[in-house]
């Protein structure tokens, strides 16, 4: 036997390991996304939270505006659009379905809703002792609105993207079952917010990015990168955080955030660098993909290749998409802020004074950390994809790019 029947047998041989390798592994997944259902079922059973505000005896309920009755709805002196109206409407659903009733209609351009014939809306009603419906309209029924767009969003995601589309959306239905399902839960039982977003981060990791790569040397540098690349950005937000006196505490959101604090276990402190987590995951995840992804497509073009071309190789496509995706995390955080830069601008505030808002000094935080997360993951991935790589084709431990 020559030396290149003796290399073919290797890769024979090596092929069929990593085929059932790939299914012991596909099977350790399966295992663990069953776990992971039980472990959900059983945190989620017991809990029970705390009813932070008295209904009443009331109840949401859906309906459709027959009539407007009066209506008082004009513009205040401020130039806002505010008033009250006086409807006819029909519940359509729930406990009171198809009965009429008379509503108040409560409107201004923050709150409720400006009521014509055949709006649907979402009410606040109540059965009185004597039997009679009192009912408020609460504002429009968006629910339809916003149900189309998240379903031209799937439609047009599974049909660009394909087979690989369609397991992103799967990917996104169990960031989201992370994120309700376990993340809210362990926070509100007093669990670390910041521990229990790593723990979300490394499961949507995994899962998300063998959805994508399958079991290969590309799942694995990418999940390295990505963990890496977001606990880095944590360390930071958590760091700097501390050094500016900055914490959950000072978000504008914090008197009902304390409130619900002082009704359970929550650590409202540690929200904000959880969600700096949860917030620069996609970011890092997509970069650390396209370095991967290009590496292997390099090494795949030219089998030659050292580690260290493949490295430099890496670090030039992360330089090119570091500009890029530190910009998408900075403008989605400056977007966020776009209601204070307005009143810090027509104010005419001082340095010294909108330099040392609190509402500036989170965002700027959030922003940079996660940028600071998507640079220090390129290197880290290029380099962890480069070693596995070279590796993998002297070894043939892992099949390097494909499942």
């Amino acid at each position: 036997m020559d030396a290149k029947q003796a290399t073919a047998k290797v890769r024979a041989d090596a092929h069929k390991g990593h085929s059932k390798r790939s299914r012991i592994f596909a099977a350790a997944f399966m295992l663990m996304l069953v776990a992971f259902a039980g472990c959900v079922l059983w945190l989620n059973a017991g809990i029970e939270r705390v009813p932070l505000r008295p209904t009443g005896g009331s109840q949401f309920a859906k309906a459709t505006v027959d009539e407007v009755l009066t209506s008082d709805v004009g513009l205040s002196d401020s130039g806002e659009m505010q008033g009250n109206q006086r409807v006819l409407l029909t519940i359509t659903d729930g406990q009171f379905a198809g009965n009429q009733v008379e509503a108040t209609s409560p409107y201004s351009n923050n709150s409720g809703a400006y009521c014509e014939p055949g709006l649907h809306v979402v009410v606040l009603v109540n059965q009185g002792q004597d039997g009679a419906l009192v009912a408020t309209v609460y504002n429009y029924d968006r629910g339809l609105v916003l149900w189309g767009l998240i379903g031209l969003f799937l439609v047009l995601l599974c049909a660009v993207g394909g087979k690989s589309g369609t397991l992103s959306a799967v990917g996104l239905a169990f960031t989201f079952a992370c994120i309700f399902l376990l993340f809210l839960p362990l926070v509100y039982s007093g669990a670390s917010p910041f521990w229990s977003a790593v723990l979300v981060v490394v499961l949507v990791t995994v899962v998300g990015m063998y959805l994508i790569g399958g079991w290969s040397v590309k799942t694995f540098g990418s999940v390295v990168g990505t963990i890496l690349g977001v606990l880095i950005a944590g360390g930071v937000a958590s760091l700097f955080g501390q050094l500016g006196h900055i914490s959950g505490l000072n978000v504008s959101e914090i008197e009902t955030l304390a409130y619900v604090g002082q009704n359970s276990k929550l650590d409202v402190a540690g929200l904000l660098f959880a969600g700096i987590l949860i917030s620069s995951l996609g970011a890092i995840m997509d970069i650390s993909m396209s370095v991967t992804s290009h590496i292997c497509e390099m090494a795949a073009a030219n089998p030659r290749l050292s580690w260290r071309a493949l490295f430099s190789s890496g670090m030039t496509v992360g330089r090119d998409m570091m500009g890029t995706m530190s910009h998408t995390l900075i403008l989605a955080f400056a977007g966020g802020a776009v209601n204070a830069l307005v009143i810090i601008y027509a104010y005419a505030m001082p340095y010294l004074e909108y330099w040392n808002e609190y509402a500036i000094g989170i965002e700027i935080l959030r922003g940079l950390s996660g940028s600071i997360g998507i640079i220090a993951s390129v290197p880290i991935v290029s380099l962890v994809m480069a070693l596995l790589v070279t590796r993998s084709k002297a070894t043939y431990v892992l099949p390097t790019c494909e499942s």
